[in-house]
């Protein structure tokens, strides 16, 4: 006996890791202690073990059976012994050889129970050892081999860990292996929650139709609700899964008295709304509220928010008499959403009724005691400041302080702030500033920056540089964003020195470092001053930090350089431009071959062209005008019609405008080819492009030219027609010309209404007047001479 025991003992110590498997189970009803067999049974537990040590196909069966389910004894005593001895074999494996042994051995129930029991207890222990997967499949497979059945229990626990391991191959074998009797909801939750971890959203799907028919055997629960919803309204499967076909769920779930929470229902109405499906949306909060789910504030708030992005005024209206009929309280966020959807549409006196149903006041029977909060006021506020009615924001912000418990605050000042520096009233902002101070409100970098900048567009820098000076006192840090609307407005009054003293600054002194935006900035200010050598130099300390130009910086830098005539240094930044990884737009291009044009550099300017059309840029009616003007002024005027013919050709997408037909109408008068002139100002109406007084200056002075007084005399018929008033250039075309052959009068009456014929009325003399008011047009000939203008 002493020998048997010492082996028995000698197994267990080597079989030590399923020893604490199973003691996991200790709990368990029918896990037996060696104590609680029945007094004799000792011998034969330790002898079924020893027998059980060896290979399971060198098993003495007839003695085991016999050890283990002896006759006449009672079906209590063989439980107890076969648990207990489940409980001690060294191997996994070799238990469920065990239980299959006594599976085949016995029909009687309470023993097939406790195989099945047993082998429960085996697959869930390991399915709680940590990365065992591969294990826990291997063990299923020899339960199936051996033709042990599995439990819903054991079932659940594997595809549970199948599932967390994304292991979708071992969880769909497991869930469509199993036998149809131990499928239940449990099993079929846990085959979900696995197939939704991997991104199977459409087999879970499958699964969901056959548990959501309506007399299922597998009916849903309320946990198959929460894996399902919790899963779809992530955004993974936003491409997966429509909308659509997700509210037809719910509705499925929702016959079976299962609804997600309020929070997902509401996610759900906000992306139908975000969707375009506002009546979706509307028709699915109604079928959620007939079937009988949450019916709560917060699933209204989601769709009075979407009728809101809608601009529905009227749908907002419905749903909130909807919710009255429901029995539904508004809450504070419902009138937030609503008062703040009217202001952002300007409807600012419905907001105000808003405003007042919330104070049980309202007219039309929605009226409802809710106290509004400081948002409430701050949007209200803001909104009537937007439109101009500053004093009515004033006006709510003492009603604000007469509240209890809601007290203006630092937004609301800023939202008065804002609005009066941006209408101009700089004093009055300032007088709001100093208020807020004295009732003990601390301004925020947003304040200091809002006056800042509204103090420096007014032309009241020196006023903003002494704030800064005066919130740096009181301990109150300024932004970047501040220094870089200083910098700013002292670089448009061409201040740049002290531009580039607050620079200084606040690099060295205030240990604010510039950013991006502070060095494009002064960059661009220093630039249009013509100081490119400092711009340079900020350019250069812009590097050293780690930052890059913009494109906005590039095309003033080129620009300025081109106009400096430094068509070197502009180039250079334009091939900068690709090593740095900016792409030039169609601006950097069209300065750049509008620069190479007017130097007559042709070639120069044709190659940019290309290039920027390979690089997926169209040209632009600027860029086209650019090679046009400057091939009129180099004397090339068939060149320039070959592009202007290029323009308004039926596959252009670039029609020519006012200023090409001018360019090109005074080229050609200027060569005596007065016809095509005249013929391209007919062109020019008949394609609805309106002509100038400069058009019609140029087509006079060319018939001038040529002695055509009746055309001329047509032209100035045209002109009125076209309502373009004559100037002084017309004046002196026309004085000199009509004087000449007696047709004063035809002048005047092409004057009357004008401001130059109430001159001409002023004076007896008309000829001499005429004379007088034209001879001042001499110092204006250079004005002429660019029909552009």
């Amino acid at each position: 006996m002493i020998r048997l025991l010492r082996s028995l003992t000698s197994c267990q110590s080597s079989s030590r890791k399923y020893h604490l498997l199973f003691r996991h189970f200790s709990a368990d009803t029918d896990h037996t202690s060696l104590q609680e067999l029945h007094p004799g049974d000792d011998l034969a537990v330790t002898r079924a073990l020893q027998l059980l040590q060896s290979p399971e196909d060198t098993w003495n069966r007839d003695e085991l059976k016999t050890l283990l389910l002896p006759e006449n004894e009672s079906s209590k005593s063989s439980v107890k012994r076969l648990c207990f001895i489940a409980s001690n074999i060294q191997s996994a494996d070799r238990t469920l050889g065990f239980l299959n042994f006594v599976r085949t051995s016995s029909s009687e129930e309470h023993v097939l129970s406790l195989v099945r029991s047993a082998c429960e207890r085996v697959l869930t222990t390991a399915a709680s050892e940590p990365h065992s997967e591969e294990k826990l499949y291997a063990l299923y497979n020899v339960a199936r081999e051996k033709g042990i059945p599995l439990t819903a229990k054991a079932t659940t626990h594997l595809l549970c860990r199948f599932g967390q391991a994304e292991m979708i191959d071992e969880l769909v074998s497991v869930f469509h292996e199993i036998d149809p009797e131990v499928k239940n909801t449990k099993v079929c939750n846990a085959y979900l929650r696995g197939l939704f971890k991997s991104r199977k959203a459409r087999e879970a799907l499958k699964v969901l139709d056959e548990m959501l028919e309506r007399d299922s055997e597998l009916p849903p629960s309320d946990i198959t609700g929460e894996i399902v919803f919790s899963a779809l309204l992530r955004r993974e499967y936003t491409e997966t899964v429509t909308e659509d076909e997700i509210a037809e769920l719910v509705m499925k779930f929702g016959r079976h008295g299962i609804f997600p929470d309020s929070i997902k229902l509401s996610k759900l109405i906000t992306r139908l709304s975000k969707s375009g499906k506002i009546e979706k949306a509307w028709d699915f909060l109604q079928e959620i509220f007939r079937l009988g789910g949450p019916v709560e504030a917060g699933l209204c708030n989601a769709l009075l928010s979407g009728f809101g992005w809608a601009n529905d005024i009227n749908k907002m209206n419905k749903l909130l008499r909807k919710m009255k009929e429901m029995n539904v309280e508004p809450n504070i966020v419902t009138f937030g959403i609503l008062i703040n959807h009217l202001c952002k549409f300007r409807r600012l006196d419905d907001a105000l009724e808003v405003f007042k149903q919330m104070n049980g006041e309202g007219n039309d029977g929605i009226s409802i005691c809710v106290k509004p909060d400081a948002v409430i006021y701050n949007t209200l506020i803001n909104g009537l400041c937007k439109v101009g009615r500053q004093q009515e924001g004033l006006e709510l912000l003492e009603k604000m302080k007469l509240q209890s418990g809601c007290s203006p605050t630092t937004v609301t000042y800023n939202c008065l702030i804002d609005n009066y520096c941006k209408s101009g009233e700089i004093e009055r902002a300032r007088a709001l500033f100093d208020q807020m101070s004295e009732e003990g409100l601390v301004p925020n970098e947003i304040t200091l920056n809002i006056l800042v900048d509204g103090m420096s567009k007014n032309g009241r820098i020196n006023s903003a540089v002494q704030l800064l000076r005066e919130m740096k006192v009181i301990g109150l840090t300024p932004s970047a964003k501040i220094y870089t609307s200083l910098i700013y407005a002292f670089c448009a009054v061409n201040n740049i020195a002290k531009a580039m003293e607050l620079f200084d600054e606040m690099s060295n002194n205030s240990g604010i470092a510039p950013d991006a935006i502070t060095y494009y900035t002064l960059i661009s200010g220093l630039a249009q001053a013509g100081r490119l050598d400092d711009a340079n130099r900020v350019t250069l300390k812009l590097k050293e930090v780690g930052f890059s130009l913009d494109i906005a910086c590039y095309n003033t830098l080129i620009s300025c350089f081109c106009k400096k005539n430094k068509t070197n240094d502009a180039y250079n930044l334009f091939k900068e431009m690709e090593s740095a990884g900016v792409k030039p737009d169609t601006v950097t291009y069209n300065t750049l071959i509008a620069h190479f044009s007017k130097h007559k550099d042709f070639r120069k300017a044709c190659e940019l062209m290309e290039l920027m059309q390979r690089e997926g840029h169209t040209p632009t009616v600027v860029t086209c005008g650019a090679l046009i003007h400057a091939h009129c002024l180099n004397g090339e005027v068939e060149e320039a019609m070959k592009i202007f013919e290029q323009m308004r050709s039926f596959s252009s997408r670039i029609p020519p405008n006012t200023i090409i037909y001018n360019i090109l109408i005074d080229s050609l008068c200027k060569k005596g080819e007065v016809e095509q002139a005249a013929s391209l100002m007919d062109d020019m109406i008949g394609r609805k492009v309106r002509p100038n007084t400069n058009t019609f200056n140029a087509l006079l002075r060319g018939l001038q030219g040529k002695n055509l007084l009746e055309k001329a005399l047509k032209l100035m018929d045209l002109m009125t027609e076209q309502a373009c008033k004559p100037d002084y250039i017309t004046m002196e075309v026309l004085t000199e010309w009509l004087s000449a052959v007696g047709q004063l009068e035809k002048l005047k009456r092409f004057l009357k209404g004008s401001t130059l014929m109430a001159r001409l009325n002023e004076d007896e003399d008309t000829e001499a007047s005429l004379y007088t008011i034209a001879s001042r047009q001499s110092k204006h000939k250079k004005y002429f001479q660019d029909p552009g203008h």
